[in-house]
């Protein structure tokens, strides 16, 4: 026999963790913001008859109650479960690394309300109900407003569309059509919607100032000409090279430039929406409010997501299955399983949502005992470093726990509303061992170019000796970074 050919059997014994149902419910309803938590709820009530709106006085473990004052040195009772919460193969740590103030709130329940706005399509819809277009032009132009992008623009060609068109929707629609569409829709509110480069959006725009004019000033035609003779070298900022071409004094050129800045580059977000989606206003999850006193208070606000408890009526059933000789009929054990099962699930679906309120609870109670005074004071600059490992150690909580809380979650404020996210930063550690917040040094940095000269701006050495002489010793390279961060140009681009 071939050695090469001969087969090895070997036993190797290895541990593999597995999640009860149970355990990945509580997981992806911790994940939920508030309004997502509260449709899911709607959807369980309707596919579960077992599961009811309302409260069980009589058995307070089978009643969901409105969320309690939240004691904000409670402990991490938890953390046996939640060792075992990372349940996903892929990686959802965010970009952030892993790294005693009692108070309460009332259990009033608190409404924050949303705005539901026309979506940007149906404005753009209704404004295509005024044109005088035949049918086919009709169909055009609404896959047009489908095919712009969230800011406005159209950036797929109109071969492209005509090619899609025909293979998606069987319409026959040469370009020179779609163009002709095109240009209707570029009369749309807001101006510049349907541009399909940025030089187009801005020219729409002065196009139509322009029309507002019997005789347009001379400042307009200037700021038209350089869009449409000198955009290169206006992208550029090479205000020298365009007075050259224009034969514009500098003073002209400076005046042109400064009207043209205020016209809008991405029309479709002046509606304030992505196209197709409603717009919301951001419902926080949590309430955070601090008195003169500095006393914090925090509430969970779980919008009107109803009180849940198990159906009376099912209870009813399963006494009226169980046989008084205790020998069951097969039909009896059936309809006992089924009703069985739905109490069972209910109930899972109750202790769920009571552990996702105890989880957020405490994971917003130890970011705001790390994070106190910005809660107090409401200063950006006192936020201290932190990373999810912060609060998971105070917490006794998994980091990807915390991290399922943080994400997609907003906390309301005395000083506004903030994304969870916002309160985790990086450290930068000092050669003495101080450990200063990266968000504290872009904050100087901000500052250091806001205060600069604009004839002569400040290049990256500059900036950073600046930075050195307030106390933070970064380098030239970290200043680069920082500033490419928080979309700082370049000295050059900021003429």
């Amino acid at each position: 026999m071939n050695q090469a050919s001969r087969q090895v059997q070997t036993q190797s014994q290895q541990q593999v963790q597995t999640l009860s149902p149970q355990q990945v419910l509580t997981v992806r309803l911790l994940e939920l913001p508030a309004l997502e938590l509260e449709d899911r709820v709607r959807a369980e009530l309707l596919e579960n008859p077992a599961l009811e709106e309302g409260r069980e006085a009589s058995d307070p473990a089978d009643t969901l109650e409105e969320p309690q004052e939240a004691n904000l040195a409670e402990d991490g009772g938890e953390a046996d479960y939640d060792a075992q919460a990372d349940y996903r193969d892929e990686d959802e740590i965010p970009d952030y690394y892993t790294r005693d103030n009692n108070s309460s709130a009332d259990n009033q329940p608190r409404e924050i309300p949303y705005a539901e706005a026309t979506s940007f399509y149906e404005q753009l819809k209704e404004q295509l109900g005024e044109q005088a277009l035949d049918e086919k032009q009709r169909q055009l132009a609404e896959y047009l407003i489908g095919s712009l992008d969230d800011d406005g623009l159209l950036r797929k060609s109109l071969d492209s569309l005509s090619d899609e068109l025909a293979i998606y929707s069987g319409i026959e629609a040469s370009s020179a059509e779609l163009e002709e569409v095109l240009k209707v829709i570029q009369q749309f509110d807001p101006p510049g919607v349907g541009a399909r480069t940025l030089q187009e959006c801005l020219l729409i725009q002065l196009r139509r100032k322009r029309m507002a004019h019997e005789e347009p000033p001379q400042l307009l035609l200037n700021e038209e000409r350089i869009i449409t003779q000198c955009y290169d070298e206006f992208t550029r900022k090479h205000w020298d090279k365009i007075a050259q071409l224009l034969e514009l004094s500098d003073k002209e050129v400076a005046e042109a430039v400064e009207e043209i800045k205020r016209l809008n580059p991405r029309p479709g977000a002046s509606l304030g929406e992505t196209i197709g989606r409603n717009m919301q206003q951001i419902v926080p999850d949590f309430i955070v409010e601090s008195d003169d006193e500095g006393r914090i208070t925090l509430t969970l606000n779980d919008g009107h997501m109803p009180e849940l408890r198990i159906s009376p009526e099912y209870r009813r059933l399963v006494s009226e299955q169980t046989p008084a000789n205790g020998r069951p009929s097969r039909e009896q054990k059936e309809a006992m399983l089924f009703l069985k099962q739905k109490i069972d699930a209910a109930q899972g679906f109750i202790n769920a949502i009571i552990q996702r309120q105890r989880t957020l609870t405490l994971t917003m109670q130890a970011i705001i005992d790390l994070q106190r005074p910005f809660f107090v004071e409401g200063d950006e600059s006192l936020l201290r470093p932190m990373i999810l490992k912060d609060v998971a150690e105070r917490t006794h909580l998994d980091p990807s726990t915390i991290s399922r809380v943080s994400n997609s979650k907003y906390v309301q404020t005395n000083f506004g509303i903030y994304p969870l996210k916002f309160f985790f930063n990086d450290s930068f550690v000092t050669d003495e061992g101080e450990e200063l917040s990266i968000r504290e040094i872009k904050k100087c940095l901000q500052e250091i170019v806001q205060n600069e000269d604009k004839s002569a701006p400040l290049v990256d050495q500059e900036i950073c000796a600046q930075l050195q002489e307030k106390g933070y010793p970064v380098s030239r390279r970290t200043v680069a970074k920082y500033r490419e961060q928080l979309n700082i140009p370049v000295a050059r681009l900021r003429k």
